[in-house]
């Protein structure tokens, strides 16, 4: 995949449709609801993003974060839900893609790759030719308690980097970004997006003060690239 040279921007973890508003008017390309998890930031119930959903105009990407590694399960949170992508922190079995993708035609797919190794350029190669994009974060799916997004950590963007020039699919970059690192995070990795939750948040709650110092900082990269 060619590099990007203006990167989109992927809201996280939001909460509401005030917050949902508010990152868009800050200037999201995406925006990303959290379900039910087994652990980490900002998942609210199914009948909140549904309730959100439809308040947000049809070019903006309404992720559904989901941690289900069945394709019915994911089918039925998707209808419930009406969003326009799905977002796969998880593992995800190779055949349930195909029932994805008959069964949710017009829904994006995008797997989420935790980069802790050299293994992870294989795992995102596997994947890439079953989903539309692939999502690298910093969690880590092997602990007790699977940590699968929401860390508030920076992995090692050189094999992010890697990662991005073995896929022919965009390449969205998260973990542990805000406004003081994220033009690094451009420089190094030249992801298709970049994707928040924590670096735009204070207590909890979205910030707009931080959004807009996170929205220039990934100006200025895209300018002097």
């Amino acid at each position: 995949m060619e590099p990007s040279t203006n990167p989109l921007v992927k809201i996280c973890c939001i909460q509401s449709r005030e917050e949902a508003e508010l990152a868009i008017s800050s200037g999201a390309a995406a925006i990303g609801l959290v379900s039910e998890m087994p652990s980490g930031p900002g998942p609210i119930s199914e009948e909140m993003i549904a309730s959100i959903v439809p308040a947000i105009s049809p070019v903006i990407a309404t992720f559904l974060l989901t941690s289900k590694r069945h394709a019915a399960g994911i089918v039925a949170q998707q209808r419930r839900t009406n969003v326009n992508t799905i977002q796969i922190v998880d593992e995800f079995p190779i055949d349930q893609y195909r029932i994805l993708r008959d069964q949710l035609p017009g829904i994006r797919l995008v797997q989420v790759v935790h980069v802790r190794d050299e293994k992870s350029i294989a795992e995102s190669v596997r994947v890439s030719t079953h989903v539309d994009a692939v999502l690298l974060d910093s969690g880590n799916p092997f602990l007790a308690t699977k940590e699968l997004g929401g860390t508030g950590r920076v992995h090692n963007w050189s094999l992010s980097r890697k990662i991005r020039e073995a896929l022919g699919i965009p390449v969205y970059l998260a973990g542990g970004l805000n406004s003081e690192n994220v033009a690094e995070a451009i420089r190094t990795v030249e992801p298709y997006a970049v994707d928040v939750c924590s670096g735009v948040r204070s207590d909890g709650m979205l910030d707009k003060e931080k959004l807009t110092r996170f929205f220039s900082a990934v100006r200025q990269a895209a300018a002097a690239g």
